[in-house]
C-alpha cells in the first residue's frame, strides 16, 4: 500500500471512529432506560394501548412522548386505538370513557416519573413516528 492510501485510510478510519463515538455518547442514556423500565413495569401504563416512554433526560427535565397535542386532539387519537369508536360523537359514552382512560394513563405516567428524586420537570413532545405509523399526517410546526 502506498503512503497516500495508507494515510487516507487512517484519516477516514479516525473520522468514522469519531462519528461512532459521538453517536454512542448521544444515545447512551441509562437513566432514560430505567425510566422506561419503570413505565413498562406499571400495570396501568403497560396495559394502555399506547406505550408512553421517555426519550431524554437533561438536567432533571424528562421528555416524554405523547400521541396527542393541540394539533392532534385526544378525540382523533382515541379513534385510532379504539377503531370501534371511529365516527362517534365526542359526547358518546364510549368516547368519553376512552378519553378519560387516556387522561388517567397520562396522569399515571406523570405521577410515576415525577416522583423520581432526580426529576425536576416533565416535558411532553408529540410522538410523530407513532402518528405517522398510524396514518396521521404530522402537523406542521411540530
Amino acid at each position: 500500500m502506498d503512503r497516500f492510501t495508507r494515510n487516507y485510510s487512517l484519516g477516514l478510519g479516525l473520522i468514522v471512529l469519531a462519528a461512532l463515538a459521538l453517536w454512542g455518547h448521544s444515545t447512551w442514556q441509562p437513566r432514560v432506560w430505567e425510566i422506561n423500565q419503570l413505565l413498562v413495569a406499571d400495570p396501568l401504563v403497560a396495559n394502555y394501548p399506547y406505550q408512553f416512554r421517555a426519550v431524554s433526560m437533561d438536567n432533571g427535565v424528562v421528555t416524554l412522548l405523547t400521541p396527542r397535542s393541540s394539533a392532534v386532539p385526544a378525540y382523533q387519537f382515541v379513534q385510532i386505538i379504539h377503531p370501534e369508536l371511529a365516527g362517534k360523537a365526542q359526547d358518546d359514552p364510549g368516547m368519553i370513557k376512552a378519553q378519560a382512560d387516556l387522561v388517567n394513563s397520562q396522569r399515571r405516567v406523570m405521577d410515576l416519573v415525577g416522583a423520581l428524586p432526580d426529576v425536576k420537570k416533565i416535558a411532553w413532545t408529540l410522538d410523530l413516528r407513532w402518528l405517522a405509523d398510524h396514518g396521521v399526517q404530522p402537523p406542521t410546526g411540530q
